[in-house]
């Protein structure tokens, strides 16, 4: 496994992040999956107070009871469950922050979490509430670091401006290189990590599926899915062609991958050990589609 530095916090993240979204309820078979993933040598896991209903963070906390201090948990909060059980409402208070922070500790069993995230945000929420909810969680030690999970970019200049947060959790991929037109510049002059989520664009390259994605057409996903299928052998997967393309910016941080099952996994802890791309390889990768850029929620001048 390789590292890189989270800047600003100063924590040294391994490269691949085990999502822990996809995990069944089984915690026997997540605590095998985790395990291995540790042993691999990830250390970085991510999880959310809505995935399952708050049994992901209890999954997770049990998995890594044996080697807590060894690694960084990382959980998402702002999304307030529905009263009658179905669904959520988004609620970036003061008061529920505080709140359901105190329940994703029971659940995963610390005490402390290292980075909490706002799982989302628009620039009409109550910012100053919001920031003031998670310095006062710093200050008693409930958290260690806070961060963003969102793609808007008037939020993440936002937070990145005002704010102390450490990451920003986006999605970044070939079919999706919104974040270069200026978040990954802006978080990176900060020395604020970025996340990636996202990284096979909902497997768009990896099955056969020519409809549109974001304002790609079928025929430009087809050229991008033929160069990747020819980048790819025996030494190298389709996999980690896309995986090596996001990780060759050096301004990423770590990808988070959604792991559920022993083949996921492996796939995961072998990509080091694949054949690199060339730097021809990765600017033909770059180089065949125009970057696609954000349409909305742009950042005011």
């Amino acid at each position: 496994m390789k590292y890189r530095v989270l800047k600003k916090a100063g924590l040294k993240v391994s490269e691949i992040a085990f999502g822990c979204m996809s995990l069944g309820l089984d915690h026997q078979v997540n605590s095998r999956l985790i395990h291995q993933a540790y042993e691999g040598g990830v250390n970085y896991f991510d999880t959310a107070d809505i995935y399952q209903n708050g049994m992901n963070e209890i999954t997770l906390g049990k998995a890594i009871s044996a080697f807590r201090n060894e690694v960084i948990v990382a959980t998402k909060v702002g999304n307030e469950p529905n009263p009658n059980g179905e669904g959520w409402r988004w609620n970036p208070s003061k008061e529920y922050i505080l709140k359901t922070v105190d329940r994703s500790l029971k659940r995963l069993a610390v005490e402390q979490i290292d980075i909490c995230q706002l799982h989302g945000g628009t620039i009409e929420d109550p910012f100053e509430d919001t920031v003031e909810a998670f310095e006062l969680l710093k200050e008693k030690g409930k958290i260690k670091y806070y961060g963003l999970s969102s793609i808007r970019p008037n939020v993440i200049a936002r937070f990145v401006g005002h704010s102390d947060i450490v990451s920003d959790m986006l999605q970044y991929s070939l079919l999706d290189r919104r974040p270069e037109e200026e978040v990954l510049n802006i978080l990176a002059e900060a020395g604020v990590g970025v996340m990636v989520r996202g990284a096979f664009a909902k497997g768009k390259l990896l099955k056969n599926d020519l409809s549109n994605y974001l304002d790609y057409d079928s025929k430009s996903i087809d050229s991008l899915r033929d160069m990747v299928l020819l980048f790819s052998n025996e030494k190298r997967s389709v996999f980690d062609v896309m995986l090596q393309w996001v990780l060759a910016n050096e301004k990423v941080t770590s990808v988070v991958l959604g792991i559920r099952t022993q083949a996921h996994l492996q796939d995961a802890l072998s990509f080091h050990g694949a054949e690199q791309l060339s730097h021809e390889e990765l600017a033909q990768l770059t180089n065949l589609l125009k970057p696609n850029k954000y349409e909305n929620h742009k950042i005011s001048n």
